[in-house]
């Protein structure tokens, strides 16, 4: 009978070239996105993946400083997308 490790490794590595891939295609969005709004919602679903990346990088080595990295990405992410959505609505950032 097989390992856990050895039926999760490649379920995890084939995660990880998908959410590569998949980041790779909303980059082409966030370059050729016809509108502003498009080009946010493609940088927002980059930070996701590099988040969901960093964790599955994580799971792979054992190393739980990725998992800090991932949440301090996360964080990076909310907040850069509620900056640029503020200033895609309002025209500013801080009023």
């Amino acid at each position: 009978m097989a390992s856990e490790a050895s039926l999760l490794e490649p379920v995890v590595n084939a995660t990880l070239i998908l959410a590569a891939a998949l980041t790779l295609l909303a980059g082409y969005r966030v370059i050729k996105g016809p509108t502003v709004p498009d080009r946010v919602v493609a940088l927002d679903t980059i930070a996701t993946n590099v988040v969901a990346i960093a964790a599955l990088f994580a799971l792979v080595t054992g190393e739980g400083l990725f998992v800090t990295v991932s949440l301090v990405l996360a964080i990076i992410g909310f907040i850069s997308t509620i900056a640029v959505s503020q200033y895609v609505v309002e025209g500013d950032i801080i009023e």
